[in-house]
């Protein structure tokens, strides 16, 4: 692990493959810290010819925790959003953007490749459209626009996500089996669910670093920089979008909704993937990433959507709708 000055902070990062390879930057999920891109991830995908760099966000992991910023006062930021004011908060998403590029900065590179997950594929979309000169191709996988007309989160999902887990320093039994249970909810359907691993995983975290309050202000940056529809019709770097059809914290419409917003952008649907990044789905996902990254993909129509098995994928044009529920109800 290594450690990078950045917009006055301090982000944990790591590396794979080779040093003069084009950059490819993967940006983690809310509360998630770099690991969960896990090795034989950024391996496979460094053997495709990239310096894959994986960092720990800001409030998590080994990066700068906000600590004296303490814990947001979310009904104040409801209340301010709901009168149309725009709330305070220790940062936004754009200030983590700002990380991204201070990242890039310090490693003495002009640009990357995007890939982001959840949070990190709308820190993602605003590097991409507020500094598109650092931005060499974007992926959005399970994230959304910010738009509030989308579907909210399965209430289940979120009930399990939002209530606090046991601490750890008491019950470490009752906080790994609460994680657990969240991510096998948050699964999908269509691979098998690794409890070992998952087990293993959540136990790397909390060694790292465990600290709920700084997932709290990454909550509230995303709360408060809204809705960016604006920003992702500015982006003109090959974009692709991928989602699964079981996502319950991003509906799929959300990522339909991301796509549409993106002049010329992509979208890949995988049956069966919620809002995790199953081994099985690796191959299909990189390849995927790299196509995009080569801009090596046959020529677009707008939107068009990718419908991926696990084992195969199948490309039809798709008509521009938009009503999102009436695609969804094709789908």
């Amino acid at each position: 692990m290594n450690m990078a000055k950045s917009n006055g902070i301090e982000l944990a990062y790591d590396c794979f493959g080779k040093a003069d390879d084009a950059p490819l930057l993967l940006i983690a999920g809310l509360g998630t810290q770099m690991i969960r891109w896990t090795s034989a991830f950024c391996e496979d995908l460094a053997d495709k010819g990239y310096r894959v760099i994986r960092f720990d966000n800001r409030d998590v992991g080994r990066s700068t925790h906000f600590d004296r910023s303490g814990t947001p006062d979310f009904a104040m930021i409801g209340q301010a959003l709901m009168a149309g004011r725009r709330p305070e908060a220790p940062y936004t998403l754009c200030e983590m953007a700002k990380d991204t590029i201070g990242l890039m900065d310090a490693l003495g590179i002009d640009g990357a490749h995007l890939v982001g997950r959840s949070m990190g594929g709308m820190i993602a979309q605003i590097v991409a459209s507020e500094y598109p000169d650092r931005a060499f191709s974007l992926t959005s996988i399970m994230s959304s626009t910010g738009n509030p007309a989308l579907p909210p989160p399965m209430a289940d999902a979120m009930a399990l996500m939002t209530t606090p887990a046991p601490d750890p320093a008491a019950d470490e039994v009752g906080f790994l089996a609460n994680r657990v249970t969240f991510a096998r909810r948050i699964a999908g359907t269509g691979f098998p669910f690794d409890e070992s691993a998952c087990r293993e995983l959540v136990l790397a975290e909390l060694r790292r670093a465990y600290d709920p309050a700084g997932t709290a202000r990454q909550i509230a940056a995303v709360a408060v920089t809204g809705d960016r529809r604006s920003r992702l019709a500015t982006i003109t770097v090959p974009t692709l979008v991928i989602h699964g059809s079981d996502d319950p914290l991003f509906l799929p419409a959300c990522g339909l909704d991301t796509a549409n917003s993106i002049p010329k952008a992509d979208f890949m649907l995988i049956e069966g993937m919620g809002h995790d990044l199953p081994p099985p789905l690796f191959a299909a996902i990189i390849k995927a990433i790299d196509r995009n990254a080569r801009h090596d993909l046959p020529d677009k129509h707008y939107p068009r959507v990718i419908k991926c098995p696990p084992v195969a994928c199948s490309c039809f044009n798709w008509p521009v709708i938009p009503d999102i529920s009436a695609i969804l109800s094709l789908l």
